[in-house]
């Protein structure tokens, strides 16, 4: 045969035998022990043997043909090839979820309305914290300029962290004063409760027309609900700088509506 693969390829089929070198090769040539026999054996171009080699044999008719020196057993257990790092493709992420946006009012009666005079609270007609609500002074009075206040106490904080989209007032005009339309001036107010002494007093808006007798649900700027949602406004109020217009505005013991604050409001999560 022309090269030891060609051998290995023509001894094949031929039936395979395990044996121990007796001897070192020579000439291409070695005694071989298979079981309990001593044989000669032809040994293939490119295979080394040595005596007491354990090696392969093929048999072809009475011929001997050692094809290899088998290896012994390993001293060391193989590690195991990495398994393979299996990516599933699941398509696209999914999107964000959409952002849920609630919508709602909240209605806010006055936990007191009441009017400050002269250093004190008024409670000549009435319940001091269920009195009208009074601005200016009554022309010829000795009595000082009145300011008519309503608080909404924790309420409107229960919102907090909601926008106020809207803020709406409920106001009836009684008798005093000039009978035709007038306007109060409304402000912001800092306590949530009625004070011992005087209320604080901030921003101020123009309120609506009224004569005596009319009734009104007055929009206040936005920013005026959301300060009383964050905490930094607890109240209304009536205030002018001068005597007149003088005006009164029901109080809570006239007008069971009186001052009702309601809020709209928007929230997303």
């Amino acid at each position: 045969m022309g090269d030891a693969a060609d051998l290995r390829v023509s001894l094949a089929g031929q039936g395979s035998l395990v044996g121990v070198a007796a001897t070192d090769a020579s000439s291409d040539a070695c005694l071989v022990n298979v079981a309990n026999v001593t044989v000669t054996a032809r040994v293939v171009p490119g295979v080394t043997v040595a005596a007491l080699d354990p090696v392969l044999i093929l048999r072809r008719g009475a011929v001997y043909y050692v094809i290899a020196v088998l290896p012994g057993a390993p001293t060391v257990t193989p590690t195991p090839a990495p398994a393979p790092d299996v990516t599933t493709d699941t398509g696209d992420s999914a999107p964000a979820p959409k952002p849920v946006t609630t919508t709602g009012t909240l209605t806010c009666h006055p936990v007191a309305t009441a009017t400050y005079r002269d250093g004190s609270w008024r409670s000549d007609g009435g319940s001091t914290n269920s009195f009208d609500t009074y601005q200016g002074r009554y022309a010829y009075s000795s009595f000082g300029r009145m300011t008519g206040c309503a608080f909404y106490g924790s309420k409107p904080a229960t919102l907090s962290g909601a926008t106020i989209t809207k803020a709406t007032v409920r106001l009836r005009r009684l008798s005093a004063g000039a009978y035709s339309g007038q306007r109060p001036t409304l402000r912001l107010v800092s306590q949530t409760t009625r004070p011992s002494g005087a209320p604080s007093l901030h921003e101020s808006t123009t309120g609506p027309s009224l004569a005596v007798g009319d009734t009104d649900t007055f929009t206040l700027p936005d920013s005026w609900g959301q300060a009383m949602v964050d905490g930094t406004r607890g109240g209304l109020a009536i205030y002018v700088s001068s005597d007149d217009p003088y005006i009164r505005l029901a109080g809570r013991g006239s007008y069971s509506a009186a001052w009702t604050l309601t809020l709209y409001w928007r929230r997303t999560s």
